[in-house]
């Protein structure tokens, strides 16, 4: 079975260009979120079971999710955060499922913001890659990126787990606080470890990498 590294990391740290520094390696990735955002346009599996579970309001003019009233209804109410997990977790994780057992690469990248503080994909996961920087940088990248405000920011990150956990349950960190040049620096210094891991029997104890 292929090595499967899965790869979080706080609201604005820096996954998704740690994720295509892999891909161009030719390393096979599977993004959650990108998942979840396929599967709720019009007409597929996830948009339907949003407006049975949320009704019409959760649809913009033109019959699509209506993202930032979900984002504000979802993180100001735990059950109906817990309503949208129950319905779009199962799609999620089938999809997933189907993707990893489609990968041809040495090892592959499952990206998953919640990995650590959701849980239910960590069986599949062999190593967790954690993609860190500083809080303020977090915010600082959002803010730039979207039309978030600083509040906002900090309740999304009010619902994941602190830096201090994240780093805690963390097998390899990638340092991403400085110039983004440093990603693919990192990347590489990675992937030559995760192909010598692929091959290795799955009994060894590989130590840690930390920056």
């Amino acid at each position: 079975m292929t090595l499967v590294v899965g790869l979080t990391g706080g609201i604005g740290s820096g996954k998704s260009a740690v994720a295509e520094a892999f891909a161009g390696l030719g390393i096979d990735v599977t993004d959650a979120d990108q998942i979840s955002h396929r599967m709720t346009q019009p007409g597929a599996a996830g948009h339907d079971a949003i407006v049975r579970e949320f009704g019409p309001q959760a649809l913009n003019a033109a019959g699509e999710v209506d993202r930032p009233w979900l984002r504000h209804t979802v993180f100001a109410d735990a059950n109906a955060r817990a309503r949208l997990e129950a319905a779009l977790h199962p799609l999620i994780r089938a999809t997933i499922l189907a993707e990893v057992d489609r990968w041809q690469s040495p090892y592959g990248v499952l990206v998953v913001p919640l990995l650590l503080e959701r849980g239910g994909l960590t069986h599949l996961v062999d190593r967790v890659l954690v993609v860190d920087c500083p809080e303020e940088e977090q915010i600082a990248r959002v803010t730039r990126r979207s039309a978030l405000a600083h509040g906002e920011v900090r309740a999304i990150m009010a619902t994941q787990l602190t830096r201090e956990e994240r780093l805690a349950a963390a097998d390899d960190v990638l340092d991403n606080s400085g110039p983004v040049v440093r990603i693919a620096l990192q990347v590489e210094a990675l992937d030559q470890r995760y192909r010598r891991l692929a091959t290795a029997p799955r009994t060894d104890a590989s130590p840690p990498v930390r920056p």
